[in-house]
C-alpha cells in the first residue's frame, strides 16, 4: 500500500460552508500542478470564460461552453417564475410531477430532489414497462416537465409523445399539463410553443452535463418543492474561493489532484456517500467526469459504490483515487480508518448546491492537466447513430450464439471462445479478457430501474470475483454519460450488456417503432459501436424480469 500525505483547506475564512482533505503519494508533484495552475491564472480564466485554457483545438467549443461559471448569478430570476408556476400548478391539485429527461437533463433534479426530500418521479428509460407504469401513476393529478436541450433527443420525444396520447385518452388538455425546458430557438421550443405549452429557455452557453443549476437543473425540482433559491446561495457562497488564483482554491486542489493522478495511471475515480443527505450525488458526478474527460484514450473513470465497505472502495486497487463526500470523515492512518491503495484520496464536505459547482471547476482544471477538452463528447454520436441505423432497417440484426433456458447469449466477433457454451463459461471468458492493472467491468442493464432494482447488487459480486473496478449503469440512460467514456476513453474496459422482454410492448405514438424495439436498438447499437473499437461485449438476454435470477447467478 502506497505512503499517503495528507493536507486539508476549508472555506472557513470565506463565509462559504466546505472543507476538503486530500491524500496523495508525491506531495511534490502535486504542489508543483497546482501551483503552476496558480501561476498560469487558471481559475480566473475560467471564472471569466477564457476559451484559450485547454488548448487550440479546443477554443471552438470552450467558446460556447463557459456560461455555467455565474449561473448562481444569471440563473436567480428563475427562482420567482418557478414559484409562481408551482403555486398555480399545486392550487389545480397537480402534486406529482414527472420529469422526462436524459443525462444531465434528470441526474441533477433527481440529486437536488433527493436531498430536498420532495419527489419526483424521473422517465428516462425507454423499457416499456417503466414507462407504462409511470403513465398509469396518478395520471390526474401530473404535471410533466419534458427537458431536452437539443430538442430532438428519441428518448425524450418518445416519452412526450406517450404523455400527451395518455392525457388526450383521459379526456385532459396536454397544454395544462407539459412545462418544456429547452434551449432557444431548438425545434423543441417550436413545436411546443406551437402546442401551447409552457416553455422555460435555458443558457445556451451551457452544457448539458454543466447544467444543474440551469433550467435543466431547477424547473422541475423547484415545481417539486425543492428549495432552489438556497441551492444558488450555496453555490454562490464557494464561488469566490473557486474564482481565486491561489494554491487554497478547493476547484485547483481537487482539479489537480484528478489530473496528477491521471498522468500517474491511477485513471479511476471511487465515489462513495459519507453520510450526505444528497445520496445520489455520485450519479451526478459520475455523468458530469465520465463525459467530459473520457476522449482521446484519456479519462477519468468514476465508480459509484453503495456504501464506505462496498468493493473497490475497501478493498481498493492501486489504480483508484477513493473520494467521499458528505460530513462523516473515513480517511486516515489508523488501521480502522480507510487507506487507499494507491495513495490517492479525497473527502468533500460541503452544501449541494457548493459541490456541484466545485465538482464543475474541478472537473474543467482536470481536463487542462490531462491534455483534453472538457466540453466536447465526441464519441456520443455514435451510438446514437447506430441505434438510428437499426430502427430504419439498416445494420446487421445480431445472431445469437446460444441459448440456455431462458437466457439468450450473443457476443461481440473474436474473443468468444467456441467451447464457451453456458452462460457461466460465456461470463468467465469476457472477465478472463480483463487488464488486471487497468481492466475495469461495465454491467449495462437494459431493463425498467425500479423493478429490477436488485440486480444492482452484481456491482458488488463482480468486484469481489474480479478484484477490479466495476460500474453499473442502467440503460439507455449510461449512453448519456459514461457511455462517451466507454468509447473515447482507455480501451480497458469489458462490457457485460443485459436485455430482455417486457412484460408487454408499449407503441411510440406516430412513431414506426416501439419502445421495446427503441431500446433493443440502442443496446444493438452501442454494442456495435464498442465492437468496432475493439472491445469485447457480452449480451445476455432473459425472456421475462422473473428470469434475472440466472444472470445473477452466473455473475457470482
Amino acid at each position: 500500500m502506497t505512503e499517503t500525505a495528507w493536507n486539508t483547506v476549508s472555506g472557513s475564512d470565506t463565509g462559504a460552508a466546505f472543507e476538503l482533505f486530500f491524500g496523495y503519494p508525491d506531495e511534490a508533484s502535486f504542489a508543483a500542478t497546482v501551483q503552476a495552475l496558480v501561476a498560469d491564472g487558471v481559475a480566473s480564466g475560467i471564472a471569466r470564460k477564457d476559451k484559450t485554457l485547454w488548448g487550440p483545438a479546443a477554443e471552438d467549443e470552450s467558446g460556447k461552453r463557459l456560461s455555467w461559471v455565474s449561473l448562481s448569478e444569471t440563473s436567480r430570476p428563475l427562482v420567482a417564475e418557478i414559484a409562481a408556476l408551482q403555486v398555480e400548478l399545486r392550487d389545480a391539485g397537480l402534486s406529482r410531477v414527472v420529469l422526462c429527461g436524459m443525462g444531465g437533463s434528470s441526474l441533477a433534479p433527481e440529486v437536488i430532489c433527493g436531498a430536498a426530500g420532495v419527489e419526483l418521479d424521473v422517465l428516462d428509460s425507454s423499457d416499456p414497462d417503466f414507462v407504462r407504469t409511470a403513465l398509469e401513476d396518478r395520471l390526474g393529478e401530473t404535471v410533466v416537465v419534458v427537458s431536452s436541450k437539443s430538442g430532438g433527443t428519441v428518448e425524450t420525444d418518445s416519452q412526450r409523445r406517450a404523455y400527451e396520447k395518455a392525457f388526450t385518452d383521459a379526456g385532459i388538455d396536454p397544454a395544462q399539463r407539459i412545462v418544456v425546458v429547452t434551449d432557444p430557438g431548438s425545434p423543441l421550443e417550436k413545436s411546443a410553443r406551437e402546442a401551447g405549452y409552457r416553455v422555460f429557455l435555458a443558457d445556451p452557453e451551457v452544457g448539458g452535463r454543466y447544467s444543474a443549476l440551469t433550467a435543466f437543473g431547477l424547473v422541475p425540482s423547484g415545481l417539486a418543492g425543492a428549495d432552489i433559491g438556497r441551492l444558488l446561495d450555496e453555490a454562490e457562497a464557494i464561488r469566490p474561493a473557486l474564482e481565486a488564483d491561489s494554491v487554497d482554491n478547493p476547484g485547483l486542489r481537487l482539479g489537480g489532484l484528478l489530473g496528477v493522478a491521471n498522468l500517474a495511471g491511477v485513471d479511476k475515480l471511487v465515489l462513495a456517500n459519507a453520510g450526505a443527505t444528497y445520496a445520489g450525488f455520485g450519479d451526478w458526478a459520475e455523468q458530469l467526469i465520465a463525459e467530459s474527460t473520457g476522449k482521446d484514450g484519456k479519462g477519468i473513470l468514476p465508480v459509484v459504490v453503495d456504501a464506505l465497505d462496498s468493493p473497490n472502495f475497501v478493498p481498493s486497487t492501486g489504480d483508484e483515487v477513493l473520494a467521499t463526500f458528505g460530513p462523516d470523515f473515513v480517511f486516515g492512518p489508523d488501521a480502522e480508518q480507510v487507506r487507499p491503495t494507491s495513495g490517492y484520496g479525497v473527502h468533500v464536505d460541503a452544501p449541494l448546491g457548493a459541490q456541484m459547482l466545485l465538482w464543475e471547476y474541478a472537473t474543467a482544471v482536470a481536463g487542462r492537466v490531462i491534455g483534453i477538452s472538457p466540453f466536447d463528447q465526441p464519441d456520443v454520436e455514435s451510438a446514437k447513430a447506430a441505434a438510428r441505423e437499426m430502427l430504419d432497417g439498416g445494420g446487421e440484426t445480431p445472431t445469437p450464439l446460444f441459448v440456455q433456458g431462458p437466457v439468450t447469449v450473443y457476443a461481440s466477433p473474436g474473443w468468444l471462445p467456441p467451447e464457451a457454451r453456458t452462460v457461466s463459461a460465456a461470463v468467465a471468458a469476457l472477465l478472463s479478457e480483463l487488464d488486471q492493472e487497468h481492466g475495469y467491468v461495465s454491467v449495462q442493464a437494459y431493463l425498467d430501474r425500479h423493478r429490477d432494482a436488485a440486480l444492482t447488487g452484481v456491482r458488488d459480486t463482480l468486484a469481489v470475483r474480479t478484484g477490479r473496478p466495476v460500474t453499473f449503469g442502467w440503460g439507455p440512460r449510461f449512453l448519456h454519460s459514461t457511455g462517451q467514456y466507454h468509447k473515447g476513453g482507455p480501451a480497458t474496459g469489458v462490457y457485460l450488456q443485459v436485455t430482455g422482454d417486457p412484460q408487454a410492448d408499449l407503441a411510440v405514438p406516430d412513431r414506426p417503432f416501439t419502445f421495446h424495439e427503441f431500446l433493443t436498438a440502442q443496446a444493438v447499437g452501442d454494442g456495435s459501436v464498442l465492437a468496432s473499437h475493439g472491445r469485447p461485449v457480452l449480451r445476455l438476454h432473459v425472456s421475462g424480469p422473473g428470469d434475472l435470477d440466472v444472470v445473477r447467478e452466473a455473475l457470482s
